[in-house]
């Protein structure tokens, strides 16, 4: 016997099913199919914040009760993965170089050449960063602003973002699908990976600002 999205919502979310983001994201698949979950990907795209750990699987697990075809589940997910990217893209086209340089010349801590360092790297290392970038949460968004910013040839990225986000829901829609009514596993464990590159990032970050702060205080005479 087969469960509807709503019922599942009841055993996995709480006395609350109608709330959340889960709640949101099974409405639109309900409503709407292949293309409400297209949808919801490509605002999670542009909205890091909506989690792809939740709206994926949920996908899957949608297509598991027959709302829609695995097909149809992984067809929308990867164009709205690909919309949503195309938009950042845009973003960081407008934006431009020339007025990335004059923000970071505003930026303290910060060298003009650290900015030259940065796009010789994406010049060398780009289309592996947008391919593989689509596979880590939350720099799966943000690595289509900078080649949007470098100008990536659009085709290329289109087929990076395609090929990339392809890998990353095929994987979060399966695991839906076959956990069935356990769908909500998923998002806990991606969760955790999510919450450790946020930290590898922080910590990054921080050992940088560090370094710049000491190297500051080296050239003060």
């Amino acid at each position: 016997m087969h469960l509807t999205l709503s019922a599942a919502r009841e055993l996995s979310a709480g006395p609350e099913p109608q709330g959340g983001i889960a709640g949101w994201a099974a409405g639109l698949v309900e409503t709407f199919g292949g293309p409400g979950a297209g949808a919801a990907i490509a605002l999670e795209n542009v909205f890091p914040p909506l989690p792809s750990e939740i709206i994926l699987p949920l996908t899957g697990f949608a297509a598991s009760q027959g709302v829609l075809s695995i097909a149809s589940a992984l067809f929308w997910t990867t164009l709205g993965s690909v919309v949503g990217a195309v938009v950042l893209y845009g973003i960081g086209a407008v934006f431009g170089r020339q007025r990335m340089h004059a923000w970071w010349a505003k930026l303290p801590l910060v060298k003009a050449s650290d900015l030259l360092r940065t796009e010789a790297w994406f010049a060398r290392h780009g289309t592996k960063a947008v391919l593989l970038g689509r596979m880590v949460p939350v720099f799966r968004s943000l690595i289509s602003v900078p080649a949007g910013v470098e100008r990536m040839p659009l085709p290329v990225f289109v087929a990076l973002t395609a090929t990339g986000s392809l890998v990353w829901n095929t994987v979060l829609v399966m695991a839906g699908y076959w956990l069935g009514v356990q769908w909500d596993v998923v998002g806990a464990y991606v969760g955790v990976v999510s919450k450790a590159v946020l930290a590898l990032a922080v910590v990054a970050l921080a050992g940088y600002v560090a370094l710049r702060v000491r190297g500051r205080k080296r050239e003060r005479p």
